[in-house]
């Protein structure tokens, strides 16, 4: 339920407000405190899926090995974000190379599928729904990619707690079963969603046992015939098929040169931390610029408690947003200047730009030129070391909303990502990745990676990841009470399929957030709609302490998970 809010109306939005009020003297609020363990931990947004990677790690797994199988069994356990037909992207911290490594496991445009060929919406943009959208999926390419570098126990191992839940059946959850009855309304009459989706002709609610067994199928397809029976082999072939029968673009090409990316992270500095993300075609970039033009304030000395911090927080994500509307992009097709971007003498410009007392509604493109030049994130670690941030997606909850009966998983809509205007750089063209908004984190100091973490949720992400990282950082917040904190989302900046912003956009905050910062919002110029449900994002994370090497563990109280460790 939303509505846009007025001066007059923000008085009565009391809710929450003291949400705080019993909180220990000198802490922020948390709902509950960071889980610590020694020799491993796991953050993901399912407690039973969590139980899996600890299973894992007790067996002797790898980080690694442990994020893949709590992804498999996400994408059993929580289809309304994830699964075998959406793309993924990681970061692996390895201590014993002091290295970190970033993969992008995201997948490319059919290359029979042209501009021309996509009948536009009225936005001109790819319908969200449609064959249009579907690119080819990048998740068991990255599942296989991950484990060949630094996986301990077979493949199959990690697969097999998932085909048994998926055989015998695995409870729903609240805010998953939430999301999958919402998502009913959408998808009934998609081509075999009723027929995996929907048990009895309805979304299982709280507490009913879904079973999967095409997906069983599958997953012991993928234990026999490993990454080559995805892309190859018979799953390739029936994605093909049902392709062909539903006015999709795929053919047996584009899935068999497909192939993952181990790419360089990026990163900058903030205050005296460094935060690193993963480079275009994703937004994590813009998490960056964000935080580069926000280390130009005193923070700290504003107060999590002032309309100053939250309108400073929301232009300074407007900003770096024109950028990524305009500039982010497959980077093997379009220059992006990344460097340019990330340079903090652009960022003091940009700055420079915000006027504290008014709300910009039209914020025309910086120049990064320098004057002398519904998604899952899981977090696991190990005994060793190893830090894995991992994040997997189908774009749009169940994504396009197709879904191959035999396979028992649908097809993503990541592609209606790309723009439709042939001279911007994210255009669509055959082969190429689209802009991409899953990105995983790590947050560190003198170099070395100490927190693996992550928020989901569209381009509520890299404002997510801004926000945990002021709290730490600025606040001094533990793991915990970063999570719990009080967020704001903002929507409607210029987006990189070519949507522009003309009107400020529209500002959503939780309700701890008081009525008076509402009401000084709305009088310098904020939209601000009053929104309950899961629109500020799902967050995981776990760090390790680099002197005693315990692990640290949050999870997001907005979600179903939980950390756990052992």
């Amino acid at each position: 339920m939303r509505g846009l809010l007025t001066l007059a109306a923000v008085t009565v939005l009391c809710a929450g407000a003291a949400r705080g009020a019993d909180r220990p003297e000198g802490r922020a609020f948390a709902t509950r405190s960071v889980t610590l363990a020694r020799h491993g931990m796991v953050a993901a947004a399912h407690p039973l899926a969590v139980q899996v990677g600890v299973d894992v790690l007790k067996r002797g797994g790898s980080a690694v090995d442990a994020a893949i199988a709590v992804n498999a069994a996400l994408a059993l356990m929580e289809p309304v974000s994830c699964g075998l037909g959406g793309d993924l992207f990681a970061m692996v911290w390895d201590p014993k190379k002091n290295s970190l490594h970033g993969l992008n496991a995201s997948g490319r445009a059919p290359g029979a599928l042209t501009i021309e060929g996509v009948p536009a919406d009225r936005d001109n943009t790819i319908p969200l729904h449609s064959p249009y959208a579907w690119t080819v999926p990048g998740c068991v390419d990255g599942w296989f990619a991950l484990h060949a570098r630094f996986g301990r126990l077979p493949m199959a191992e990690l697969l097999r707690p998932t085909i048994t839940y998926a055989r015998e059946g695995v409870p729903v959850p609240q805010i998953i079963a939430g999301a999958w009855q919402r998502a009913t309304r959408l998808f009934t009459g998609k081509p075999g969603f009723a027929e995996v989706f929907m048990p009895g002709g309805k979304a299982p609610g709280e507490g009913d046992v879904f079973t999967n067994p095409a997906l069983a199928h599958t997953l012991e397809t993928l234990a026999r015939g490993g990454r080559d029976a995805f892309y190859r082999g018979p799953i390739a072939a029936a994605i093909v098929a049902f392709s062909r029968a539903h006015g999709g673009f795929f053919s047996p090409e584009d899935f068999a040169t497909h192939t993952s990316d181990w790419i360089q992270p990026i990163s900058t500095t903030y205050r005296d931390w460094q935060v690193w993300e993963l480079p275009p075609p994703g937004q994590g970039l813009a998490a960056l610029q964000i935080l580069n033009i926000l280390e130009h304030f005193d923070l700290k000395a504003m107060g999590r408690d002032s309309a100053d911090f939250w309108h400073l927080l929301v232009e300074a994500k407007k900003l770096a947003y024109e950028d990524r509307a305009r500039l982010y992009a497959d980077p093997r097709f379009a220059t992006v200047p990344v460097e340019q971007l990330l340079a903090k003498e652009y960022a003091r410009r940009q700055s420079q730009r915000i006027d504290m007392r008014r709300a910009a509604r039209i914020i025309d493109p910086g120049d990064p030129r320098l004057q002398e030049g519904d998604t899952t994130f899981l977090a696991t670690a190990d005994g060793n070391g190893m830090l894995v941030a991992l994040i997997q997606s189908n774009y749009t909850g169940f994504g396009s909303g197709y879904v191959i009966p035999e396979l028992g998983f649908g097809l993503h809509n990541r592609g209606a990502q790309f723009a439709l205007d042939s001279t911007h750089p994210n255009a669509l063209a055959p082969g190429k990745r689209p802009f991409h908004t899953i990105i995983p984190a790590f947050l560190g100091r003198a170099g070395t990676p100490l927190m693996a973490f992550g928020v989901m949720g569209g381009d509520m992400q890299p404002q997510g990841h801004v926000q945990i990282v002021v709290n730490i950082v600025d606040f001094g917040m533990n793991l915990q009470e970063a999570g719990d904190a009080a967020r704001f989302h903002h929507t409607g900046s210029s987006e990189p399929t070519g949507t522009v912003m003309n009107d400020g956009g529209v500002l959503h905050l939780e309700s701890a957030v008081s009525p008076e910062i509402r009401r000084e919002l709305l009088r310098r110029g904020h939209r601000i709609v009053e929104t309950t449900g899961t629109n500020f994002g799902g967050y995981q994370g776990i760090w390790r302490d680099p002197r005693t090497g315990v692990l640290h563990g949050a999870s997001e109280s907005r979600k179903d998970g939980c950390a756990m460790g052992y």
